[in-house]
């Protein structure tokens, strides 16, 4: 029987959000261990807020959060980000596979069951990527082809106008030409808002690297996983993602984007075009 922890970092999170996103793993949890898939799960909340505050309600938070898991809260060491977080949740948890999840993720309620099927299924797959759906129900593109800088100019920071105009060039990085029932094998990129690995793979690469505060250190673990397994974005594995859209966060965000777009193509290589 498997065993199973997840990592979630926060950062001043929004708590009703939180409630359900922790309501929604229980169930899935809950789900995988009826069906014989999962023996033991361990929740590790990363709180990598800015001070005391938060520690109160997260720490009552967790007190019902998920009775289906085993939980433990780390706080206090600062804002670390968001892939040195997860790396803090690696090193105090252990199992067969391990699950990424953001805190603005609801999981359906066989996300994990079909999840942990296809990674016993497929030993060779060392990371599961979902099929996902904004707030409102319309699809995300979570997986991609290798950048192009064009590419993520054009879907971070164009008017909606010129997207349309290479609405194409988009679809095809964003793998839209590619979607459908079957699983996708080998996608360049996965993102970080759900990733569910096999644990020996993760250790394999090292975790996520630190030096990406936040931004790219998704795609930088996509690539150092693909050479150590497969990638595959399995279409029953289905979540709701309520994030993203950096650049309507504020010039901070776009800041951070930026930066760790250059720290990942000096490391894996630059394509303008």
């Amino acid at each position: 029987m498997n065993s199973l922890a997840i990592s979630i970092v926060t950062y001043a999170p929004d708590m009703p959000m939180l409630v359900t996103v922790l309501e929604r793993l229980d169930r899935a949890l809950a789900h995988a261990r009826e069906q014989g898939l999962l023996a033991q799960a361990r929740l590790v909340l990363v709180d990598n807020g800015p001070g005391s505050d938060w520690l109160v309600p997260l720490q009552r938070l967790l007190v019902t959060a998920s009775p289906a898991a085993e939980l433990d809260l780390l706080s206090g060491h600062g804002n670390v980000g968001y892939g040195a977080g997860h790396n803090l949740a690696l090193a105090r948890s252990a199992g067969d596979f391990h699950l990424v999840l953001n805190p603005d993720v609801l999981l359906e309620e066989d996300a994990l069951s079909e999840g942990l099927a296809f990674l016993a299924a497929y030993p060779e797959a060392g990371l599961v990527a979902p099929v996902a759906h904004d707030g409102s129900g319309q699809p995300q593109y979570l997986c991609k082809n290798y950048p192009a800088v064009f590419d993520l100019a054009l879907r971070g920071f164009a008017p909606l106008w010129i997207r349309r105009r290479f609405q194409a060039r988009l679809d095809r990085y964003e793998l839209r030409d590619q979607l459908g029932d079957t699983v996708l094998w080998d996608p360049s990129i996965a993102s970080g808002c759900f990733m569910l690995c096999r644990r020996e793979a993760l250790d394999r690469v090292g975790g996520f690297r630190p030096e990406y505060f936040l931004y790219f250190e998704d795609f930088d673990l996509s690539l150092r996983l693909a050479r150590v397994a497969r990638l595959a974005r399995v279409p029953k594995v289905r979540i709701v993602h309520l994030g993203g859209h950096a650049a309507r966060k504020g010039l901070r965000h776009v800041g951070l984007f930026l930066r760790a777009a250059a720290l990942f193509f000096n490391r894996h290589g630059w394509r303008w075009w």
